[in-house]
């Protein structure tokens, strides 16, 4: 009976965790004061790493459309100029999309990027942490080497402790107005 009833909430669990919402403005993100769900992510060479192993220490983490969405691209710019500031007050950098690894690498070369971009083709992640949506694109399909299911996430802009936690976030629907860096480090200091 254990069993079972391990199992049950075990199901429960995963379809709680495999969420899209059907638009963007009806995503339900994980809160400040919750924790990143440990989920594997692949790097720019295709090597799989966990959540856990990456998000270890204090982190901004900005999840981004792709390396395809101009805004994106100002946004990944932006923390570029403002990383050296960042790391100086104990944060590291990290950004995921659903972009497959070798999309990653042409981002990191052509944004000439320090900090490290992590892939989410499959959606695993987003929906993880509720900002994953529903959305048709062909260029989802391509720069997801077809692993996308149909889904974008909704940019978002976490701050998190050493355990994962939530301390800061940052969420809007409207893809095109995003966290301006300045805003960024005032909110870094004032932790």
């Amino acid at each position: 009976m254990k069993n079972i009833f391990k199992i049950v909430i075990f199901l429960f669990s995963a379809v709680s965790f495999a969420q899209i919402a059907d638009k963007a403005e009806n995503v339900s993100p994980l809160l400040i004061g919750e924790k990143i769900p440990n989920v594997i992510l692949h790097d720019a060479n295709g090597k799989e790493v966990k959540t856990k192993d990456i998000l270890d220490k204090k982190t901004v983490l900005v999840v981004y459309r792709g390396g395809w969405c101009p805004y994106c691209n100002s946004q990944l710019a932006d923390m570029q100029e403002i990383e050296k500031d960042i790391i100086a007050l104990g944060y590291q950098v990290i950004a995921i999309s659903p972009d497959a690894p070798s999309f990653l690498k042409q981002t990191l070369d052509k944004k000439e990027l320090k900090y490290k971009l992590y892939s989410d083709s499959e959606g695993v992640f987003a929906q993880a942490i509720g900002i994953a949506f529903e959305k048709e694109k062909p260029k989802l399909d391509k720069y997801s080497e077809g692993k996308n299911p149909g889904f974008l996430p909704v940019p978002t802009v976490y701050v998190l402790n050493n355990n994962r936690e939530i301390e800061f976030m940052y969420i809007n629907p409207n893809y095109g107005t995003r966290l301006k860096g300045d805003v960024l480090l005032a909110v870094l200091k004032s932790l």
